[in-house]
């Protein structure tokens, strides 16, 4: 049974027989009360939605009712939910989880996510690495109750810890205070509030896997493991992406196989592309998903210098894949726009460079601790719509950017997610920010469910054009077959102003071929193969015999309209 190699792996032959007989009949469990059946395979008609499930509030309804009736009023456009940690939590907006397997209350009920999951597929966060400081779990630790005392990692405070990988600027070890007054320091990777749990204890596993198993049960058809790389700790090493991590994220996805086959694993690493894609494993036997965190950077880069060099250069040497693994791509998160996906393929001067000119156009900077005792820019704290735009720019400039932007999303190889701040066109909350004291507020706001429904009603706003012209791009995006998943992905040759895929559907016999003036100048480019192209979005038909002229931020999805010499 892979479930027991993998533990045998992990435990390095040192799982107690009581735990892995617990951890059997759990999953045995399981499998008796499955019911729920999910999609086989993603499909060209998947497109998420990213959302809080408190996003929209009015008075008297638990929010996640609100968020059902608003998404099927409005967002029927998104097959699939990511709904960000919607449990009891202490901070973070949802990541410093209390209670893993109940629902925050002025979210509603399990009942409120079983009712949305009638109209809809669901994504649930899967917070694997750290809890509340303020969890039953830590409790019980600080009380020193029996069975609690290795759940947590603490170590000595003059412990060398100089090699460990820190996303944050935070102190890594935190002090509390147990029971009888003996000070512990405490491993604490992203605050002293979410404190990291001790999966080399055999009682941590069990408890988790019961957390996964909740969730299928609950009917995630996507599980997203959070902050995933940073799961198992060994001293002196860098504690990330370590082989028992992987070893990890294999047994959760051994675990939703046999339980719940059809399930997705997702794994986010906000990391270098090369550590990144480590977690698709050997193609069949890890994560099926993992978070494409270079292309939000690489795109924002592209669009503000009007150059799709270092884009193309990535872009092509992306694997397709094998049909078993794709990419879940994003623009836009909940999260800041991560700066270290970038490193390895642009140069820092680069990066530096596009991080200030942001920062003066309003975007906030966060920062992480390196070995050498040096900071480094981690994330760009910003809206998509801002980040790709100027203060001075008109709104017609900015819909164009912004419409150019998802367009490649829409079209890139994988499974594309919207943040649901990108669909309703959001600009930066500057007074989030101050009201909650934090950065990643800046791209976090939430709403009066009769003010956002009159802004979107208002066809002067951003937000109505932004809406509207989204959800129109994405209906037309599920009805290309060429845009499946699996299939390839060509970048044609072109001058740097323009970034060119062409995608096939070989089953189809389909092609569209998408064509991206990424500059502020009017570009012109020869249409390939010698025939006729008609405009999917439009039906406009393209000679391949006078040059295609591009106006500028525009793009194009052509479709084959016959040989040229037929047509004339």
């Amino acid at each position: 049974m892979e479930i027991i190699t993998l533990i045998d792996k992990i435990y390095e032959g040192a799982f107690p027989a009581d735990c892995l007989n617990r951890l059997t009949s759990a999953i045995a469990q399981a499998q008796r009360q499955s019911g729920y059946r999910r999609k086989a395979h993603w499909d060209e008609k998947d497109v998420v939605l990213i959302t809080y499930a408190d996003q929209f509030r009015e008075s008297e309804a638990p929010t996640l009712r609100t968020f059902s009736r608003f998404y099927q009023q409005h967002l029927q456009c998104f097959n699939l939910v990511h709904l960000l940690p919607f449990f009891p939590y202490s901070s973070d907006d949802g990541f410093s989880v209390i209670d893993y397997h109940r629902v925050n209350a002025i979210c509603g009920e399990w009942s409120d996510v079983a009712e949305l999951h009638q109209h809809t597929r669901l994504m649930f966060d899967f917070v694997c690495n750290h809890i509340s400081a303020h969890s039953a779990w830590f409790k019980h630790y600080l009380a020193q109750d029996p069975g609690w005392d290795d759940f947590f990692i603490s170590m000595p405070p003059g412990t060398d810890l100089s090699a460990v990988t820190r996303p944050r600027t935070s102190p890594l070890l935190t002090p509390f205070t147990l029971a009888n007054g003996e000070t512990r320091f405490i491993w604490t990777t992203f605050s002293a509030d979410q404190i990291d749990l001790n999966f080399a204890n055999p009682e941590v596993l069990l408890s988790m896997i019961n957390v996964l198993l909740d969730y299928l049960a609950k009917g995630a058809d996507y599980v997203r493991l959070d902050a995933v790389g940073y799961m198992w700790k060994t001293p002196g090493t860098s504690c990330i992406h370590l082989e028992k991590t992987h070893q990890l994220v294999k047994l959760f996805r051994a675990v939703a196989n046999e339980v719940a086959p059809g399930t997705v694993i997702i794994t986010e690493t906000n990391v270098p592309h090369k550590d990144n894609i480590s977690y698709f494993g050997n193609g069949s036997d890890e994560a099926q998903m993992v978070y494409q965190f270079s292309l939000p950077p690489l795109l924002l880069h592209a669009i503000h210098y009007g150059s799709s060099r270092a884009l193309k250069q990535w872009a092509a040497s992306l694997d397709a894949g094998n049909g078993a693994t794709t990419w879940f791509n994003f623009l836009a998160s909940h999260d800041g726009i991560g700066l270290n996906p970038l490193r390895g393929i642009l140069p820092e001067t680069e990066i530096v460079s596009l991080v200030r000119d942001l920062a003066l156009e309003g975007a906030l900077i966060s920062y992480k601790n390196n070995p050498d005792g040096t900071s480094s820019p981690y994330e760009i704290n910003v809206t998509y719509m801002d980040a790709l735009n100027k203060k001075e720019d008109s709104d017609e400039v900015r819909l164009q950017r912004f419409m150019l932007a998802h367009a490649v999303l829409l079209a890139f190889p994988g499974v594309p997610a919207v943040y649901i701040q990108s669909i309703l066109g959001s600009r930066n909350d500057i007074e989030g920010v101050k009201v909650a004291g934090h950065n990643r507020a800046i791209n976090r706001e939430k709403y009066a469910i009769n003010d956002i429904e009159a802004a979107l009603s208002d066809t002067r706003s951003l937000r109505h054009k932004v809406y509207h012209s989204l959800s129109q791009l994405i209906l037309l995006r599920t009805r290309q077959p060429a845009f499946h998943p699996d299939n390839p992905a060509e970048v044609l040759e072109s001058d740097n102003s323009l970034f060119i895929l062409r995608r096939r559907a070989a089953k189809a016999h389909e092609e569209v071929l998408c064509i991206y003036n990424l500059s502020g100048k009017e570009v012109s480019w020869t249409l390939p193969d010698n025939r006729l192209y008609r405009n999917i979005a439009g039906n406009a038909i393209f000679d391949s015999n006078h040059p295609l002229t591009l106006p500028p931020w525009h793009f194009l999805w052509l479709k084959n309209a016959g040989e040229r010499q037929q047509a004339e």
